[in-house]
């Protein structure tokens, strides 16, 4: 088994013990982002409808350098700060995933990262 790290200078930097995705033969698992901007380090957004699109150009631009597009996640996992921020969240993740949308789940945490409001895991299979 092969272990392919993935990275961009679009999205955030790890800042931390892992990658921003590994690859393992034709699965992508993109770490969970952040809502923040890639050239700053800081968060983007004060709400959840703005912090949700910025995690989500970030999952893009991972996806992209690991050589597929949105349409290729097959399954995401959101953590939000606040569960009451789900269809604000919602309206925001439609506008990325077109049907069939991927398998998703959605929890409520206690905290976030640097008190992010939302945090955005994937798996993308390569076509």
């Amino acid at each position: 088994m092969s272990r392919i790290p993935i990275s961009t200078k679009k999205a955030p930097a790890a800042v931390g013990a892992y990658t921003q995705a590994i690859r393992s033969s034709n699965l992508v698992f993109v770490s969970g982002q952040l809502a923040l901007n890639p050239e700053t380090g800081i968060m983007s957004g004060k709400d959840i409808a703005e912090q949700t699109d910025q995690a989500l150009r970030n999952l893009d631009a991972i996806v992209g350098a690991a050589g597929a597009t949105l349409a290729d996640v097959v399954k995401t996992t959101v953590y939000l700060a606040n569960i009451n921020d789900f269809a604000s969240m919602n309206g925001v993740y439609g506008q990325y995933f077109s049907d069939p949308a991927p398998a998703r789940a959605a929890v409520e945490v206690s905290r976030l990262p640097k008190d992010a409001l939302i945090e955005i895991d994937a798996i993308v299979v390569i076509p």
